[in-house]
């Protein structure tokens, strides 16, 4: 069906990583798991306008809504239960934002390409009609977390031993992976996108890369313990928020110069 313009439509696909692919939607519209392992390619980060002053660069995402989903993200992650021992704080990347900016544009509903995602994870969201808040297009992540139960990245609900068909849970574990402490997103309007076979005009995409991936088959989002008794070295024993928190020279704040 094609989209009425009066109607908002919000359809999410989950984070990429380990090599499990799969998507989920507020319509209940499932892909099936698809192996991505293609270990023969490689990528090269485009270079990001190096000569030009930060001020001048191009960006990929307003500040708004920057802070907006990075802000969200970190006050996510602080607050996970049980309560993490090694969850680190989030900053924001901006050559992430950039191959995020790459994939929106492609206005493909599907996660890409195949050969970054060798290294990073990636949440997808596309939405038509009007929106007061980027929130709206990241909160649906979150909202997993009600069918999701502690420690199964890749089980939601789990009602047999084995592997279990459900609800989706892997935007929500990608957002509260532990060491995934990079996120880089970008916003593109698509005037004609492909919705599993459903032509959607004027629809607003939002792509989010991680670093470092997260949804590890047969792992944890993260440490259960006391917020920061098991933070990495590297953070100096800095604990903020119940995370791991990073020394203030961070791009986060470099963004803005």
């Amino acid at each position: 069906m094609n989209a009425p313009h009066f109607i908002d439509f919000l359809l999410m696909c989950i984070s990429c990583a380990a090599s499990v692919l799969a998507a989920n939607s507020t319509v209940s519209a499932t892909l099936p798991e698809t192996n991505f392992t293609d270990f023969g390619a490689t990528f090269t980060y485009r270079e990001v306008e190096k000569d030009l002053p930060l001020s001048r660069r191009k960006r990929y995402i307003s500040q708004n809504d920057m802070l907006a989903i990075l802000d969200y993200h970190n006050k996510v992650r602080g607050k996970v239960f049980p309560p993490a021992s090694n969850m680190e704080y989030m900053t924001w990347d901006e050559t992430l934002a950039k191959t995020a900016e790459d994939w929106a544009h492609a206005c493909q509903w599907e996660h890409g390409p195949r050969h970054l995602l060798r290294f990073l994870g990636q949440n997808l969201s596309v939405r038509t009609g009007r929106y007061r808040s980027i929130l709206q297009l990241v909160k649906p992540w979150y909202d997993e977390v009600k069918d999701y139960v502690f420690p199964y990245p890749n089980d939601c609900n789990p009602r047999c031993p084995l592997k279990c068909h459900g609800p989706m849970c892997t935007h929500y574990t990608q957002m509260v992976w532990a060491t995934t402490n990079k996120v880089g997103c970008a916003i593109h309007t698509c005037q004609n996108m492909n919705v599993w076979g459903n032509v959607w005009k004027r629809a607003t995409y939002l792509v989010c890369n991680y670093s470092s991936k997260g949804n590890w088959i047969g792992e944890a989002p993260y440490r259960v313990g006391v917020p920061c008794s098991a933070c990495p070295p590297s953070y100096g024993g800095s604990c903020s928020n119940n995370m791991c928190f990073p020394a203030l020279n961070t791009n986060y704040l470099q963004w803005f110069k």
